[in-house]
């Protein structure tokens, strides 16, 4: 299943001289090859043969003539339509734009930063500060919410000007005529009936039905995924109307570009009717649920109301969106649930000093601090992947591609560098030319060249090479139109023509016999040239043999090049050579190489002298007496070679248990030899068993249906022939999988599949605004292994959420223990004193945990990240680990802030007691309990800044962390200093703690506590006991999974 048999030899080769090749008075050849399913025909079409036409639609005009193009849109295909005409035609079909690359307006990135849960809950929680007049917590909250706000819509909106800078003016200009006039417009003011000229360099600004051609062809890459131009002919006429955009040779489309010669054609489309706008119309979807057109008003109503509130509590986004949208939903509802216990054990007899403790209690389970940490973390991380050539559009993108299991690629120019280089030759006498890891395909001096079984060196060419492949090498160089050149020797090397021209001439100026070596001094003059047709397949010169100037004293030779069945029949071999020829033809197309004939023979030079003799004119010779004896030279095997990298990443890729697709829009031969070659496919015996389906053609792929697809073992690994509809089906088949998908690309045709797929990377240099307008990042060098360097970050900054997430929630659950707990702790009037304060309950949230959140997601990344599979989408960010972690080491921190706080309350208990209104001022009868808040205060922060340096690791001990860096017992200091900003937060944590305790004013009025003196000592017991308790936890874990891993062993051993 899946694959073409069919031979794949070049059928484009030069950019040839000819004629017009107009529909009006071109008849072609009977023995004209043809695509399947095509005719050619001359545009007058007797009256007999004209077939009944229904009304004009776009998507049938490659299978109509040109004349009844031109009567469908009443237009004229020498004069076009005049200017009022136009301007009517305007106004009936609207400018010529497509809709879609316009960017982010300014209100979509501000609401992209609210839209999620836990800035709701803030909201909230600020709501209630200043509804019971504590202005202070609600204007800190506000300031959180605020920076939340400001950084990230910041970071987006610099994304989204890198973004818009990278946009290229598509086809701002064409070339008109309207009554008979050429002028220059606007492409937008295009309409449909328009006849547009169009030259070698422009951009095509619709689509448009070719009226007459000269040697033209068009690159449909970003269209198509096509690697090489598409020749076009305006006189064919397809008869099927769902051939293949790459194979309607009569049709060129919107945003493909003019590679060579010079055509006219009919305005077919414009605007979001073109294939581009098809393209683009796609992508204006939504994810969310979708209604049917038949469903009742009450029922759409409902339908929107659901995405809406989706959107707004964020529930649609990354899984780490989600998650945190939904444990932010659980928080919210466990304060509300806090608050009710607390007004429950007062009867809910509630006066102020209740109501501010409920909503104590209730903010004391909120991280306030976690949003704010989180777009902080998140940001700088995108700065770091900005100076790695990675653009992040979207904060919340950066996350999400730590998470991926799958990665769609396409091919030309992604995976390869989207330019041709020639691979292998073959010589008539058996010597084999193979080029490897070549960098640069315009550089000679790029790669490495053996012939037969030796390395071969420029210096050695006087002794090393052959004369069959001197002679093969000067076929190439001289039956060539490009030109590869450089402006000084540090300059890089540049080319100009055909894809496959450039590639056979810098192959010949690796053994520096190049056009411009052979043609100095005067050298192999040219005396003529039969240009490349598509009807024969082949291009042939005609040059001196030697310097001199007289063509009819020096000696010649025809050179011909072309496609292996048009050169065959015109040589001089025999049936045995010609059998091996197309064996190793054959072998050569099997390794997705487009292959290339070369042949030549001696000629007579007079017979092509321009000079009359004997009183005639002089004609030069037909091209079937030029073009027949040929001695067979060689063989060209070409192909657009990987970046230099392609291979590397992938290989990271499979290390860290991520899947590589190749979607692309070429043949499956060429895409499966670089899929071996780059290690998407592998060769090896011992690696896993391949599935049958892992190479597909895209036609057998669209023909299943979604349950065949979901009932094969795995999908495919090479997709060849992908429409934008296949892209978009793969990336659909593994959403059912429950796969978390990369889909990178650089066409218009990879925009839908960016778009729907969970992040979307597309190419920043060579990329369409289409594909970077839908994609959430954009590789500004177009590399490959840029996707690993965002793999690895993205998986960074997971570990780092995970470990300030398991931070901050310690926090939490240690303030809701102490708080609940602390309804016992009464004064003499019955009403509960508060273990802490709401300002000191802020500060240790807002402030001391929030910079050491802030240090831990800086941390670096664990030097087995990319050696891990990924991790479990299913469980999310909340593992069962984490969530253990946080309520052991929460409930000890809390136990310990309990003790800290009875060992004073009453441990030395004053006449006094806890005194009475101590929660809102100072007297002398409150100092016990303002002594005991502080030491509570004291002990909290200390402990929360031991937890993060715990953090850093959730097995490790904190006294060897990094064994494989630092051993001894003073490892610790430098696993401490590793992390500087995280250890400028701990140090500064520890500092300021002493100045709220000790200085008057801020400590009585502002904190609601006092200056200690001998409590010191329980708060460094606490630490010690907590520091204790966390490596005893540790500790555990350690055994525990060194038993699992011992197990497995054992149980490996048995099994072998």
């Amino acid at each position: 299943m899946g694959t073409e048999n069919e031979l794949d030899v070049e059928g484009q080769t030069e950019p040839p001289i000819r004629g017009l090749k107009s529909s009006k008075n071109t008849s072609a050849s009977a023995s004209s090859p043809t695509l399947a399913g095509t005719v050619r025909t001359a545009g007058t079409v007797s009256a007999d043969s004209t077939p009944t036409l229904p009304g004009f639609t776009p998507e049938s005009a490659h299978t109509l003539t040109v004349p009844d193009v031109t009567s469908l849109l009443e237009t004229d295909s020498q004069n076009g339509i005049d200017n009022t005409e136009a301007a009517r035609r305007l106004q009936q079909y609207g400018p010529n734009k497509v809709e879609g690359a316009k960017g982010l307006s300014l209100w979509t990135i501000l609401l992209r930063q609210v839209s999620n849960s836990l800035t709701l809950v803030l909201v909230i929680t600020m709501i209630l500060s200043f509804a019971i007049d504590d202005n202070i917590e609600g204007g800190v909250i506000a300031a959180v919410i605020l920076l939340n706000i400001v950084v990230g819509f910041v970071q987006d909106y610099r994304a989204e000007q890198t973004i818009q800078a990278l946009y290229a003016l598509s086809a701002p200009t064409c070339k008109v005529v309207r009554a008979g006039q050429t002028e220059s417009i606007k492409a937008e003011l295009l309409v449909p009936g328009d006849l547009v000229r169009l030259g070698v360099g422009d951009v095509v600004p619709a689509d448009l039905r070719l009226v007459s051609s000269i040697n033209m062809s068009t690159d449909e890459a970003l269209l198509t995924g096509e690697s090489l131009p598409v020749s076009k002919h305006a006189e064919i006429i397809l008869k099927d109307r769902d051939v293949p955009l790459g194979d309607r040779t009569n049709m060129v489309y919107s945003a493909s570009t003019v590679t060579r010669g010079r055509a006219m054609g009919i305005v077919t489309a414009t605007a979001m009717n073109t294939e581009v706008g098809k393209i683009a119309e796609l992508l204006r979807t939504t994810r969310g649920k979708t209604v049917d057109e038949d469903s009742s008003i009450v029922r759409k109503i409902w339908t929107k109301f659901q995405n809406g509130m989706r959107v707004i509590l964020g529930l649609d986004g990354t899984p780490l969106q989600v998650s945190l949208s939904k444990f932010a939903l659980l928080l919210f509802g466990l304060a509300i649930l806090l608050a009710i216990i607390v007004f429950s054990v007062s009867k809910f007899d509630i006066d102020d000093e209740v109501l501010i403790y409920g909503i104590c209690v209730a903010v004391a389970v909120i991280p306030e601090s976690l949003i704010a940490v989180l777009t902080i973390a998140t940001a700088l991380g995108t700065r770091a992947m900005a100076r790695g050539n990675v653009v992040i559009r979207k904060l919340a993108a950066l996350e999400a591609v730590g998470g991926v299991t799958n990665v769609c690629s396409d091919k030309t120019g992604t995976l390869t560098q989207g330019k041709m280089v020639a691979k292998r030759v073959w010589l008539a006498d058996g010597t084999e030319i193979t080029i490897q890891n070549t960098t640069h395909p315009f550089d000679p001096t790029s790669g490495d060249v053996r012939v037969g079984d030796a390395d071969w060196a420029l210096s050695e060419k006087e002794t090393k090479t052959p004369a069959q492949l001197t002679a093969f090498l000067e076929t190439v160089a001289l039956c060539n139109n490009s030109a590869v050149t450089k402006a000084d020797a540090t300059a890089p090397f540049k080319a100009v023509g055909e894809p496959t021209e450039i590639a056979l001439q810098v192959l010949a100026m690796r053994f520096d016999s190049g056009k411009p070596q052979l043609t100095a001094g005067g050298g192999h003059g040219l005396l003529a040239e039969y240009p490349f047709d598509s009807s024969c397949k082949r291009m042939t010169v005609v040059c001196r043999s030697d310097g001199s100037d007289d063509a009819d004293t020096s000696s010649a030779y025809a050179y011909t090049k072309g496609a292996i069945e048009a050169i065959l029949p015109l040589m001089n071999a025999s049936d045995a050579l010609k059998a091996e020829i197309v064996t190793r033809a054959e072998a050569l197309a099997a390794e997705g190489l487009r292959v290339l004939c070369v042949a030549r023979r001696p000629v007579d030079a007079s017979l092509f002298s321009l000079e009359p003799k004997d009183g005639s004119d002089q004609k030069l010779p037909e091209r079937n007496t030029v073009e027949c004896d040929l001695v067979f030279l060689g063989l060209a095997g070409l192909y657009d070679p990987p970046r230099v990298e392609s291979a590397a990443a992938v290989a990271k890729c499979k290390e860290a248990g991520i899947t590589v697709h190749m979607l692309t829009g070429d043949h499956v031969k060429t895409a499966t030899a670089i899929a071996y070659e780059i290690g998407i496919l592998s060769r090896d015996p011992s690696a896993a068993a391949s599935s049958p389906n892992d190479i597909m053609v895209a036609s057998a792929f669209d023909a299943l249906t979604e349950a065949e697809i979901d009932a094969m073992p795995s999908l495919p690994l090479v997709l060849a022939r992908c429409s934008p509809t296949t892209k978009v089906r793969m990336v659909e088949a593994m959403h059912r999988r429950k796969a978390f998908c990369v889909m990178t690309g650089d066409g218009v045709n990879d925009s839908p599949a960016l778009k729907i797929s969970d992040v979307g990377i597309a190419m920043g240099l060579n990329g369409s605004d289409v594909a970077k307008e839908a994609a959430d990042m954009v590789l500004t060098d177009d590399n490959f292994a840029s996707i690993v360097t965002a793999v690895e970050e993205g998986r960074r900054l997971f570990d780092n959420i995970q470990k300030f997430l398991l931070h901050l929630l310690i926090s939490n659950i240690a303030q809701v223990i102490l708080l609940l707990i602390g309804l016992a702790f009464k004064d003499r009037n019955g009403v509960s004193v508060f273990p802490l304060s709401p300002l000191e309950i802020l500060w240790a949230n807002l402030v001391t945990s929030s910079f050491l959140a802030l240090g831990l997601g800086l941390e670096d990344a664990q030097p087995d990240v990319m050696q891990r599979p990924p991790h479990n989408l299913a469980v999310g960010i909340f593992t069962k680990e984490l969530i253990i972690d946080k309520f052991v080491y929460g409930t000890a921190m809390g136990g310990l802030c309990l003790a800290a706080f009875t060992s004073v309350a009453y441990g030395v208990s004053g006449p006094d007691g806890l005194g009475e209104f101590c929660n809102s001022d100072y007297s002398p009868a409150c100092e016990l309990a303002f002594r005991a808040r502080a030491t509570t205060f004291a002990t909290l922060t200390f402990l929360l800044l031991v937890t993060a340096w715990e953090s850093k690791h959730f097995t490790r001990s904190l006294f060897n962390m990094h064994p494989e860096k630092y051993s001894g017992p003073l490892s610790v200091f430098r696993t401490v200093w590793q992390n500087k900003f995280l250890f400028g937060a701990v140090s500064a944590g520890f500092v300021i703690c002493f100045p709220l305790v000790y200085i008057p004013v801020v400590n009585r009025t502002v904190f609601k506590h006092e200056a200690i003196t001998w409590e010191w000592g329980i708060v460094a017991a606490c630490v010690v006991v907590y520091i204790m308790i966390v490596e005893t936890w540790k500790a555990r874990k350690r055994r525990r999974l060194a038993g699992v891993r011992n197990k497995k062993a054992v149980v490996g051993v048995e099994a072998a």
